[in-house]
């Protein structure tokens, strides 16, 4: 049976948790332990009354979505009431209308409340429009509301980046009640995508305080995706500080986070798990084991020697495989054969130990980017080596990338139209499509939702920056297609759906293109995110064309694009660049005109992984693409 989420009781931790000072639940992916968690909490639902409801603190954000949507098939399907249920929501942008598509308001009714039956005056949500000179009692009043209805039963959190619970950013006290708080500068550049631009996101939010979190009987708080690895550790593991306000969570009594196997790869009992019990020190562990070693106590692989083994935890891998020599040169081999300036394979070279095969010579290359500009900013240089080595290679932009595209891209393109339009050569139906386009603009505001014709011609202009980009990797412009998938044209954000359409259009690709190799990301993001989304769409069309002939043939690389990178024990291919490929590869980056791309965030990354591989002992190098190949590359 699996294992309660809810109850957790005094159980005290195994050995592989003793780490982690709260209760941590591992999953291997989002789906199941969202619906665990529902049916869990629908018990509960069930059992309550009108005279005692349940009450429920709930998030917004892409994390409880899955949870969400297993309550309204519950209602659907089972018939669970929600009648009996009051709800408290943690927090609201402050200074946005109610009607605002990224208001937590709308949010929750589009995720929740308009397909379920719980009543509208037992729905509590803040309010951001009140105003600021009234904020004080309002939070008052909201702290009030909660202990008449005697408290919230069951907490549903989510983390931010910087820790936060709520909008509880660094610096927030346990204590802390119900008020308005200025956003961090990390959360505010998360939400960019959301309002089209960081300068767009509001810069304070109304949040229920750490101390109104803590009264809560049951708390449960959900992570999924690597990039929110580092903070759930810090949370977990570390010491409890007002810098994260996540790890007040290990003074309450019944705390749980609930975490996917990708949110769960830096507590220790995954990063390092020979610290907390044995393990089978195949040639991975090992790699894995004594890479951290080596960043631990600052030394390159092959100057570890016995006594750095014993003193850190490591002495049964050198019982196992003899001395600290021996490791050292296993584990450095295995760091050196992943350095290749070949990422399609070595024509004529034995490629026993090289990454990839050189056979067959000229190979069929499809690299799939979930917007334009992923690819390029992850492996432009890599691009441009297939490119220049002979291969045929294919760039598929899966999405039109449109929403990354600020309203003031589209009303230049509009303006300077109008401007041509109206010389000394009239052109009436240019004049009138630009000045079609600036009404619009003006009509929807700010922050208003693109209409169609706005949402089109921003995908052409960032289609043409694509282009650009793609050249300047030495890529011809016949070898770039555009996908437009259905659910990004169709949605927003946070509010993404994959339909059958989208697995269609991406299985055709690969049937027509019978790809002897691919590069892909997005297999450890967020799995409501672009990427997770266009990843899976390549998974289950991948797993349609089993039976074709090349599918065999085919190895599938994985590079990492908004997620967090590929730490140096991951990596399976190494392309080193040099000084001047690098600045080819920025040159390539700054194409992208429209969607502010920061290329030196790009290089400093490519960089970062030339400086760690140096550190280990391997040559030095200006900057190295890295990428993972995808052993089993099966839906789940």
């Amino acid at each position: 049976m699996a294992t309660s989420i809810l109850d957790s009781g005094d159980r005290r931790p195994t050995a592989r948790e003793r780490f982690e000072r709260i209760r941590t639940v591992e999953f291997s992916d989002s789906i199941h332990p969202s619906r665990q968690l529902a049916q869990e909490a629908s018990v509960l639902i069930r059992e309550a009354t009108k005279e005692n409801p349940f009450v429920m603190g709930l998030a917004t954000g892409s994390t409880p979505v899955p949870f969400y949507r297993e309550l309204i098939r519950l209602h659907r399907e089972e018939g669970l009431s929600f009648r009996n249920v009051v709800t408290f929501n943690l927090d609201e942008y402050h200074g946005l209308r109610r009607d605002h598509p990224e208001s937590y308001f709308r949010f929750m009714h589009d995720q929740l409340f308009d397909h379920v039956d719980l009543p509208a005056d037992q729905i509590h949500i803040p309010d951001g429009t009140i105003d600021i000179d009234a904020v004080y009692d309002y939070c008052q009043d909201y702290e009030r509301c909660i202990e008449q209805h005697g408290g919230i039963d069951l907490q549903i959190l989510g983390i931010g980046r910087t820790g936060h619970i709520g909008f509880n950013e660094p610096g927030s006290a346990i204590d802390s009640p119900t008020r308005m708080i200025a956003l961090d500068r990390l959360t505010r550049r998360d939400a960019a995508a959301d309002f089209l631009g960081e300068a767009n996101v509001p810069r304070f939010a109304i949040t229920m305080g750490v101390g109104t979190i803590m009264r809560a009987r049951r708390v449960v708080l959900m992570a999924w995706g690597e990039n929110k690895a580092e903070i759930v550790s810090q949370a977990v593991e570390g010491p409890v500080t007002d810098i994260i306000s996540a790890s007040f969570l290990q003074h309450h009594e019944n705390a749980t986070f609930v975490v996917d196997e990708t949110a769960a790869t830096c507590l220790t009992r995954n990063r390092c798990p020979w610290l907390v019990g044995p393990v089978t020190w195949s040639p991975a562990m090992m790699r894995k084991a004594v890479v951290w070693l080596a960043r631990k106590i600052k030394k390159p692989v092959l100057k570890l020697i016995d006594e750095d083994y014993n003193e850190n935890g490591m002495a049964d891998v050198l019982a196992e495989h003899g001395g600290a020599y021996d490791v050292n040169i296993g584990v450095f081999n295995q760091l050196q054969h992943t350095i290749t300036g070949w990422p399609g394979g070595k024509p004529g070279a034995d490629d026993s130990y090289r990454p990839e095969r050189a056979i067959p010579i000229h190979k069929r290359v499809v690299v799939f980017s979930p917007e334009p500009q992923d690819a390029v900013v992850a492996m432009g240089g890599t691009l441009e080596r297939l490119v220049q080595q002979g291969h045929d290679v294919t760039l598929i932009c899966q999405t039109s990338g449109n929403l990354r595209v600020a309203d003031m891209e589209a009303r230049k393109f509009a303006t300077i139209l109008e401007d041509i339009a109206t010389g000394s050569q009239a052109w009436p139906e240019q004049q009138s499509y630009a000045r079609t386009i600036q009404g619009l603009l003006d009509q929807k505001g700010e922050f208003g939702i693109d209409p169609a014709p706005v949402r089109h011609l921003k995908g052409l202009i960032l289609r043409g920056e694509a282009r650009d980009a793609a050249e300047a990797c030495s890529l011809n412009e016949i070898k770039i297609r555009f996908l437009d998938l259905p659910f990004y044209e169709d949605g927003r954000y946070r509010r993404f759906n994959l339909g059958e359409n989208d697995i269609t259009a991406t299985a055709s690709v690969l049937a027509e293109l019978r790809p002897h190799q691919i590069f892909t990301t997005g297999d450890v993001a967020d799995p409501s995110s672009l990427q997770a989304l266009c990843f899976r769409a390549l998974l289950e069309a991948w797993s349609r064309d089993e039976n074709r002939p090349w599918f065999s043939q085919c190895r599938v690389w994985l590079y990492r694009g908004k997620e967090k990178p590929l730490a140096d024990h991951e990596i399976d291919m190494a392309v080193p660049l040099s000084p001047i490929q690098l600045e080819r590869k920025i040159n390539a980056i700054r194409k992208f005109q429209s969607i502010r791309q920061d290329e030196w965030e790009a290089a400093s990354l490519n960089r970062t992984n030339a400086t760690n591989y140096d550190s280990l002992g391997m040559a030095e190098y200006e900057a190295i693409e890295s990428f993972q190949m995808l052993r089993n590359p099966r839906p789940h």
